[in-house]
């Protein structure tokens, strides 16, 4: 018999005690013994600190993405013994790919927005410099950087291995070392997902921990600079909110809790549309992926008083379909529970839910099991229930983890928000319609109490990823009921992990620290030409000067009939000088941009491979003709690439007239060159 260790302070532990026994779901046999003994909590965390947490802050983001990657791809050589591993949690192999392949996804996610979006350095900038001064010379501007501890990660059981995935991949991009937790039930698929990210070499020491078992003292040691993201149920979370470790410190606390989700039906979407059979389809099947075991799954189908027999009739039918037993067998379409414990835990729920409402489908106290013994493992057969009547408290009070769903009726739209409300907080909530109008109030409405909302109809239905699948790009959290937090949501999961400060100085200094050009700061103009330098020899604050240009009326003229932008304040002077802002006829904003590039731009081949993009472009005053103007390049912002030979270089772009005034500022951006030879070509 098997025992989990524990991969604390490099190495793996064994607990000194024989554990509590671990099951099954399918079986019932005992699989593994777990137990957190002898871990010293404590000595964990603070080798995470002072052994992880300084490596990985000396990498850039687009390091730490390169590995992250590198991790995805060991995983995805490994996922057939994943998924084998899953089956002993009652996953389906589809259940196993939700999981499995929805962690290994988000990985890849976050490191392909890390290279994109993140810059390749170890801090991250926030918003624009703000002028704190009238004169110019004082400034201020929010950093953000990593905080100097641990993201501990305690984990529910439905997903053993998305679970940890989705809160490691932001958190290492970020900078910071992982402890996972996981909930005990599954914790033997956790502990063989982390045992290949080890065994893979590919991150550096202390980055990942895993502690299976009790956490026992584990928040007592947390620190002002660590972090705690947790998944569970809404009762856990308030306890770990207001435990001592964390008010104490102030620690930084995020919580994905169970909810209470509803799917919205449409009026529009009568029987016969091919929305209904949308709506249908999708709590179908957000009563059985996981065996309902999702913190996501739609509880409460929401529906037009006209359509619920309709609707009760057509997703009983489905159901009747649906196949539960061994999880192996390809033709089973729903596995067990995680656990008896936990079947019994939805059991109960269902006595409350049954108090509202009559059963439509299945019977909780038996289920048909192809090829396994119904009693041994946690099966469990789909319940649909029915509460006529919408304002009994339980459907929207009470939650069963499994396989469950509650059909309500609603009189109109508004009648509809007051139901999803009533939730107190939602995951996700989706509308199935095809009127835009009733798609609007539903959405606008539900919106302070859900964390993401899905409108799916025939548009979007073969991209849709479905009511209950979280998507890396987008947050994974509610308010209220559903915890209150955020998890994932792209960049804004990676800034979780940071701290913001603002910072005061002066340009000269602020450029600096930062390593991005501020205005003010002086300028380096040499007789190189910027575009002459490989990236390794730009600077920040390297400029060009070019100019000035005068701009005729011939200019204008050629440029209006050239691309055929004859728009009245470049073409008729009556028109133009009757213009507010113009007063006369002006140059094409875009001749401005042109005739700037052809005073900066050197146009010999050399290391400036492709100019791929101008961003906060703003016209600032008319240019008429006879005007005069002057073009000021200068490297503001210089990115290497890792892997690659070049990098990208943003350059501040200031155009003004004789008079030197601004008539137009924007920010080019180019791919430089590295030298031959760098080691990145």
């Amino acid at each position: 018999m098997s025992v989990l260790r524990s991969f604390v302070s490099g190495s793996w532990h064994a607990p000194s005690d024989e554990g509590a026994p671990l099951h099954d779901a399918v079986t019932g046999e005992e699989i593994a013994r777990i137990s957190s003994s002898g871990v010293d909590m404590g000595a964990a965390l603070e080798w995470g600190r002072r052994t992880g947490g300084p490596v990985l802050r000396e990498l850039t983001f687009h390091q730490r993405a390169s590995l992250l990657k590198a991790l995805a791809s060991h995983l995805r050589e490994h996922r057939e013994e994943l998924y084998a591993l899953s089956a002993r949690t009652g996953a389906t192999r589809n259940d196993a790919r939700f999981d499995v392949d929805g962690g290994i996804g988000v990985l890849f996610a976050y490191a392909s927005k890390g290279k994109r979006e993140l810059p390749n350095d170890t801090v991250l900038l926030e918003g624009d410099v703000e002028p704190l001064g009238k004169g110019g010379t004082f400034v201020g501007r929010h950093l953000l950087a990593p905080s100097h501890g641990v993201a501990v990660q305690i984990n529910a059981f439905n997903f053993p291995v998305w679970g940890p995935l989705e809160k490691l991949a932001p958190a290492f991009l970020a900078g910071m070392p992982s402890l996972v937790k996981p909930a005990s039930p599954t914790a033997y698929l956790t502990a063989r997902l982390v045992e290949l990210i080890v065994e893979s070499g590919l991150l550096p020491e202390g980055s990942v921990q895993l502690v299976c078992g009790e956490p026992r003292d584990l928040l007592d040691h947390l620190t002002e600079q660590d972090i705690v993201g947790f998944t569970g149920s809404a009762s856990t979370a308030a306890l770990l909110r207001t435990h001592p470790g964390i008010v104490r410190n102030s620690v930084r606390f995020n919580a994905e809790a169970d909810s209470l989700n509803c799917s919205v039906l449409g009026p529009d979407a009568a029987p016969g549309t091919p929305e209904f059979d949308l709506y249908v389809g999708q709590l179908v099947t957000e009563m059985t992926v996981k065996a309902g075991q999702k913190c996501t799954a739609i509880r409460r189908a929401l529906v037009p008083e006209g359509m619920l027999d309709a609707v009760a009739t057509a997703v009983r039918d489905r159901l009747a379909g649906i196949v539960v037993g061994d999880p192996a067998d390809p033709g089973v379409h729903m596995g067990a529970l995680a656990g008896l414990d936990q079947r019994e835990e939805v059991r109960r729920s269902l006595k409350a839910l049954l108090d509202a409402g009559t059963l439509v489908f299945g019977d909780p106290e038996r289920a048909d099991v192809r090829g396994a013994d119904a009693e041994r493992g946690a099966f469990m057969s789909p319940v649909l229930l029915r509460a006529d009547d919408p304002g009994r408290p339980e459907p929207h009070e009470v939650e069963a983890f499994g396989p469950v769903s509650t059909l309500i009726p609603f009189r109109d739209a508004a009648h509809a928000v007051e139901l999803a409300a009533r939730g107190r907080g939602s995951l996700a909530g989706s509308v199935v319609t095809a009127d835009p109008a009733f798609a609007r109030r539903i959405v606008l409405g539900a919106a302070p109490w859900h964390g993401r909302l899905l409108v799916l109809n025939t548009e979007d239905a073969k991209e849709s990823t479905g009511h209950g699948s979280p998507l890396p790009a987008l947050v994974h959290g509610g308010p209220g009921r559903a915890g209150g937090g955020e998890e994932m949501g792209g960049v804004r999961g990676v800034v979780h992990h940071l701290r913001r400060t603002a910072v005061q100085a002066g340009p000269s200094m602020m450029t600096a620290l930062t390593g991005r050009w501020v205005p003010g700061t002086d300028r380096n103009v040499t007789g190189e030409h910027p575009f002459r330098k490989h990236l390794e020899d730009l600077r920040v604050g390297d400029t060009a000067v070019g100019g000035p240009r005068r701009v005729t009326l011939d200019d204008i003229e050629h440029f209006a009939e050239f691309t055929g932008d004859t728009f009245y304040a470049h073409m008729d002077e009556e028109s133009a000088r009757a213009n507010p802002f113009f007063g006369g006829r002006v140059a094409h904003g875009y001749l401005v941009v042109s005739f700037a590039a052809g005073l900066f731009v050197d146009p010999a081949p050399g290391p400036v491979l492709a100019n791929y993009g101008l961003e906060n472009l703003r016209f600032l005053a008319p240019v008429k003709p006879g005007d005069e103007l002057t073009v000021t390049l200068t490297a503001k912002e210089i990115t290497p690439r890792e892997g690659a030979g070049y990098g990208e270089v943003r350059w501040d772009t200031d155009v003004t007239n004789q008079e030197g005034a601004s008539v137009a500022k924007y920010d080019v951006l180019t791919l430089v060159a590295k030298r031959p030879g760098s080691g990145d070509g």
